[in-house]
């Protein structure tokens, strides 16, 4: 009997969750990764009850909870420190059934990297690139670096939001477009005193500080500035200017790191949806499918749903293309209801007019005191996602191992 190979083309989170639940159904996987080693861009990363669920599937979701920090008071605050919606970590998973656990992104790929199976291999420091879809009649192909040329059944394009693949696939496609603001994001030490998880909304700009199990802090900023804005004496000093008079522990988060551990990127999100998430047997998976503002911070747990979801229907005896067509069916509307709610979300944390930053934030307030339960609408339809069951090779539903 024919065992199906399959290439991923990315080792980050969705690439490594993909591998990991393809292997499960009985594939064979090679990962190629263009660096030369596994060091995930991003300091940190939120996964919310719906990944949670996701990473229950390939054997993870419980090593992730483990590693949850809040549980305590945190919320949302203005400049001044005043807390306009507190909340507590307790109620996000009373409400969805799973907490929100904050880590870094290199601690998950570490987990996931844990759990390849000996039908995975991993090839770091090998750039690929599509060369041929593939089709029914025929594998897909990719070309690496050194030219050589290597066939699958399936190729998962997991080459993140300037992906090649989806280029390839979609050159008409005006693909991922700067979304209006620029993100800061580092890791530092805990300061005397310790932090309550929160964000804070201003006038054009947020921050937020997030606790991690290694008793690190995570910090994160945005600002609505022009794309390829930048400062001629560093990112730290763009930070201190625009948060210094911010409440504590903020000007002594940015006293406390150098300027070459703070992250800055300009955010683009893909706002137009593809026509498909697929063609012949190339699949596109998180960022490379449907890149999207970090407002509800969901990028990478849509990332881990792609994959599961892939892997559920991904039968070795079934055709590919069937399978495929399935995944788009099943990615593609939800994951641009989830770009278009986080532009959204990205619209009211970046307005810069004095009235409206106002409105907004007595608004929020006022719903925090009147219907507290309310706070959490952002992720409803969202967070309380669940993975589906597997397919098997003839299109219907296998139950539950």
């Amino acid at each position: 009997m024919h065992t199906p190979r399959a290439l991923v083309a990315g080792a980050g989170v969705g690439g490594l969750t993909a591998a990991v639940a393809l292997a499960d159904r009985g594939w064979t996987v090679t990962v190629l990764e263009r660096a030369g080693a596994l060091e995930p861009v991003g300091a940190g990363i939120a996964l919310a009850p719906n990944a949670l669920r996701a990473l229950d599937v390939v054997g993870v979701g419980d090593d992730v909870r483990a590693l949850r920090t809040w549980s305590g008071r945190g919320g949302l605050r203005s400049p001044s420190g005043r807390w306009l919606v507190p909340t507590t970590g307790d109620r996000t998973a009373a409400r969805f059934g799973d907490p929100l656990v904050l880590m870094t992104r290199a601690a998950l790929v570490d987990l996931l990297r844990a759990r390849l199976p000996d039908t995975v291999t991993l090839r770091t420091g090998t750039a690929a690139s599509l060369t041929d879809p593939g089709a029914e009649s025929r594998p897909a192909a990719v070309t690496t670096g050194d030219g050589h040329t290597m066939e699958a059944d399936l190729v998962v394009a997991a080459d993140g939001i300037h992906s090649a693949a989806r280029r390839a696939l979609f050159p008409t496609h005006p693909g991922p477009r700067y979304a209006g603001f620029t993100t800061w994001r580092f890791l530092t030490e805990t300061p005397e005193g310790g932090v309550e998880p929160h964000e804070t909304w201003g006038r054009g700009r947020m921050w937020g500080t997030q606790s991690l199990p290694d008793g690190r802090i995570y910090a994160y900023a945005a600002a609505a500035v022009p794309a390829s804005w930048s400062t001629p004496d560093g990112e730290r000093e763009a930070l201190r200017r625009m948060f210094a008079d911010w409440h504590r522990p903020l000007p002594q988060l940015i006293e406390s790191v150098s300027e070459q551990a703070v992250l800055r990127n300009d955010v683009h999100h893909m706002t137009e949806p593809l026509p498909a998430h697929h063609a012949g047997r190339t699949v596109l998976l998180g960022d490379a499918a449907h890149a999207m503002a970090p407002s509800l911070g969901q990028g990478g747990n849509q990332a881990v749903e792609d994959a599961i979801v892939l892997g559920r229907l991904a039968d070795p005896a079934a055709p590919v293309g069937r399978t495929l067509a399935a995944y788009t069916g099943q990615r593609l509307p939800r994951t641009a209801e989830v770009v278009r709610r986080s532009a959204r979300a990205a619209r009211m944390t970046t307005l810069t007019s004095a009235p409206a930053c106002a409105l907004r934030n007595g608004a929020l307030a006022a719903v925090s005191r009147l219907a507290p339960a309310l706070t959490l609408r952002a992720l409803a339809g969202i967070a309380d996602w669940r993975p589906p069951e597997p397919t098997t090779a003839d299109g219907t539903r296998s139950p539950e191992r």
